[in-house]
């Protein structure tokens, strides 16, 4: 199994041409794609990609999705004269066809089906087609927005008529509405498409109506388009990742896709002209990780725009670096979402809520007082900003080259008894350090019920050297086989992680009880049981009940994606340490789900204790942490209204502590939430 990255096809310059007869197409440059390979060579990742060739899409290929007029029509532009040419590009929308553009936007679409090809027949585990022209602002019959042909929208019909794919997830982050994608499939259930973009109350470009949230699709296709309008620049890291926490991946689990596409535009970055964003590229890293699980892991990213060269060719690095399967850099210092953005996020959620069970007790929209208040001080501001306009613009934007991602010499390892196997492809390790005295002495006072005193030593030894061996990146994840599980997480937490990790945090899956202190802030400790436990020993403990318990995997999903994923993202850990209590109840596909997903905290350092007669789950354990996606959950079931209701009100509860967990703008003066 490999990751495969299409060969950007050689193009033709029609640079001097576009900025002749469509200024705006200027930015819309060959060096989009040579910035990219170039970087990806730079740092030998395209040497660890398969590499798919690319092909030109045939005709019947683009006529899933183009009409039979409008494809007879390009086909005629590399036999035009100049002059045709420009009469040509001006029936349509920021656009231009040059001589070579036929073919190029051949090869784009093409590019993308193979792509497709590869990744549903399992010769690649997923990948990345470097292509232009873009596509997803490409209509039925009509070229738009530098896109001719509709290359994500042709594999997704590609892929249900050659693979059989029931279900596909269009996941377009571009900063532009790809408008062309939500009108090929608007009415169509089989196609889940979600696309945030800048909005600004329909001023930004494409400025149509249906950009808006409350564009959720027609007919049958009701609540299969997931818009999230920006209705201000400069968002940021938290508001992307609250978007994907409470919104797109709740929806996708629930839909339960067979493929997942993006549209990767990177023009939402950092210093993209076109965007007027700050999240930086590393996100992108974050945003492709929490897709990778979904469709057991067939995912395909077709680039879209993308204007400033440095980020864009940062942003690719991050997105393919991921896809390979590189521990993930951390986010450190995330701020709470603007309120521009909690209103989007309020509003979409609201009125999704009627379609996915999953989001039946999101809260109203934004009230009207609130909503109009916004308007009232955007309009006051307006003059303002459109006089500063141009010199924001001209301004330099400048933010820290990402972090380099190493991956560790040894990816997993065990702690396991000696009578246990060791399954393929995790490092047993035998050998411990000495623990000195103290601490020897501290591990004989806990609880061993069942293992002798020696054998306890011993292994709370090993864990020792595992944790140490995380901090120093000589080991990227581990999972240890203890007697008394309890007992473990007490020595991890209280003798052996406090001295080599900064913040550790804890998810105890089942109901044993936990009885040590967090108030100090180094743990943070998030338990989900079917047990009600007492409100809260603090905001570093956070008791979650699900009431037909850990089993339940619709309510597990809510309590991960509501509450989990955005307090471990706030909370920015040095170790994950994942507990499997005995008798948890959790489903084997559920608790794969939850490996992968803890795997984008901490740089990938997750410690995953279990207890001895639990070993039947080290199978799935450690595909988990050897980063093979896991099985697609069941369809889920309708929440329970009492799970649902519960988790809704906890995560109002805890947000005055924890601010990644809002999702409702305030009712105050309508002042920025950010700090």
């Amino acid at each position: 199994m490999g990751w495969g990255l299409t060969d950007p096809p050689q193009e033709e310059d029609g640079l001097a041409l576009q900025e002749e007869a469509v200024p705006a197409c200027k930015i819309e440059v060959p060096e989009r794609l040579s910035v990219s390979y170039e970087a990806l060579v730079r740092t030998g990742l395209s040497d660890r990609c398969v590499s798919v060739p690319p092909r030109e899409a045939s005709d019947a290929e683009i006529l899933l999705v183009h009409s039979e007029e409008y494809l007879e029509g390009v086909k005629k532009t590399p036999h035009m004269t100049l002059e045709d040419l420009k009469e040509f590009t001006l029936q349509y929308g920021d656009v231009y066809f040059h001589p070579n553009i036929y073919h190029c936007a051949k090869l784009a679409a093409g590019s993308a089906l193979q792509l497709v090809d590869s990744v549903m027949t399992g010769k690649v585990r997923n990948g990345m087609a470097l292509v232009r022209p873009p596509g997803h602002h490409s209509m039925r019959s009509a070229a738009s927005g530098f896109c001719v042909f509709n290359n994500v929208a042709i594999a997704a019909r590609y892929a249900k008529q050659k693979h059989g794919a029931e279900r596909v997830l269009i996941v377009d982050w571009d900063i532009h509405h790809g408008q062309g994608v939500q009108y090929c499939f608007e009415d169509d259930p089989s196609v889940l498409y979600f696309s945030w973009h800048r909005y600004e109350r329909q001023k930004f470009w494409p400025n149509l109506r249906e950009s808006d949230y409350d564009s959720v699709g027609k007919g049958s296709g009701a609540g299969f388009n997931v818009n999230v309008p920006w209705n201000e620049v400069g968002m940021e890291n938290s508001d992307y990742l609250s978007v994907f926490c409470h919104v797109l991946l709740p929806v996708a689990y629930e839909f339960c896709p067979d493929l997942v596409l993006v549209c990767a535009g990177f023009d939402s970055a950092i210093g993209d002209p076109e965007g007027e964003m700050c999240a930086t590229p590393d996100i992108f890293a974050h945003l492709t990780h929490l897709l990778m699980n979904l469709a057991g892991g067939k995912l395909c990213a077709v680039l879209e725009g993308g204007y400033n060269l440095t980020s864009l060719a940062q942003s690719v690095c991050q997105t393919v670096q991921t896809l390979l399967g590189d521990p993930l850099p951390q986010l450190a210092n995330l701020r709470s979402p603007c309120e521009s953005a909690l209103e989007s996020l309020q509003c979409v959620r609201s009125v999704q809520r009627r379609y996915w069970s999953i989001l039946k007790h999101a809260a109203d929209s934004a009230t009207t007082d609130v909503s109009n208040k916004r308007i009232k001080l955007a309009k006051a501001e307006e003059e303002k900003a459109e006089t500063a306009e141009d010199e924001r613009s001209q301004e330099e934007k400048v933010w820290p080259e990402p972090a380099e991602r190493l991956r560790p010499p040894v990816c997993s390892a065990s702690v396991l008894p000696d009578d246990a196997a060791c399954p393929d492809g995790l490092k047993r390790l035998v050998s411990s350090k000495d623990l000195g005295p103290l601490l020897v002495s501290r591990i004989r006072n806990r609880s061993m019920e069942d293992a002798g005193d020696a054998d306890g030593v011993a292994t709370f030894s090993r864990l020792y050297t595992l944790i140490e061996k995380m901090r120093t990146n000589e080991i990227g994840n581990g999972v240890a086989l203890v007697p008394d599980v309890a007992a473990a997480v007490e020595c991890v937490v209280q003798d052996l992680g406090s001295d080599l990790v900064s913040r550790v945090l804890v998810v105890c899956v089942g109901k044993e009880e936990l009885n040590y202190a967090t108030a100090d802030g180094k743990m943070l400790v998030v338990q989900i049981s079917g047990e009600d436990k007492e409100e809260q020993k603090g905001k570093y403990y956070i008791p979650v009940c699900l009431k037909k318990g850990c089993g339940d995997t619709v309510g597990f999903i809510q309590a991960v994606f509501g509450l989990l994923l955005p307090l471990g993202y706030e909370y920015d850990p040095g170790l994950v340490l994942l507990v499997r209590m005995p008798g948890s109840g959790v489903g084997d596909c559920m608790w794969q789900q939850l490996i992968g997903l803890l795997k984008g905290f901490a740089k990938g350092h997750t410690l995953v204790l279990m207890q001895t007669n639990d070993g039947a789950c080290m199978g799935p354990t450690a595909s988990a942490l050897l980063g093979h996606p896991a099985p697609p959950l069941q369809e889920l079931l309708t929440p329970l209204p009492d799970d649902g209701g519960a988790l809704e009100r906890m995560r109002e509860r805890l947000q005055a502590d924890w601010k990644m967990l809002q999702t409702t703008v305030s009712s105050g003066n309508g002042e920025t939430a950010k700090s």
